[in-house]
């Protein structure tokens, strides 16, 4: 069995890629990476081919993570029945995934934060309009969020 995770932000240039960078992180420290797979994605096309917003991936790289060979992408109707968890980084674009899923995959739609274990916040803020303390807060929420969910998915590989 093999799972795989979508991360969704808006354009797909700060959060869902630090999303995908920090948990490929963490799946291969644990030495899951042929058991787990993840991506991101967009529900906008405002960046398609593009790498990862520069502030992004220098908090990144002062943490250890790689974003640098990553581009932009928008998610697609194909996503929704590949994908075995669609994680949106906020409450908006959880609201635009739900819209455009089929509704026998909606149950997959749900919202990154919800496997935080201590931020008690459900959105992942957007940091491309502030200054590079909003992308060290988005790598502290996303490092605790993922950290979660690799706990969750490995639980669901016992079974």
């Amino acid at each position: 069995m093999q799972v795989k995770v979508l991360f969704v932000c808006m354009g797909n240039i700060c959060r869902s890629p630090t999303a995908e960078a920090v948990f490929k992180h963490y799946v291969e420290k644990a030495g899951l990476s042929h058991r787990i797979v993840s991506n991101s994605a967009g529900t906008h096309d405002y960046h398609i081919g593009n790498p990862p917003d520069k502030r992004a991936q220098r908090a990144a790289h002062g943490r250890g993570y790689d974003m640098s060979q990553l581009r932009a992408r928008q998610v697609c109707k194909t996503d929704f029945a590949e994908f075995d968890y669609v994680l949106a980084m906020d409450e908006h674009n959880f609201h635009m995934l739900k819209a455009e899923c089929p509704p026998e995959h909606s149950h997959k739609i749900l919202l990154f934060m919800d496997f935080s274990t201590n931020s008690g916040r459900r959105n992942v803020p957007d940091p491309y309009y502030g200054g590079p303390q909003g992308f060290e807060h988005v790598l502290d929420m996303v490092e605790d969020a993922a950290q979660g969910l690799l706990r969750h998915i490995q639980e669901q590989l016992k079974n």
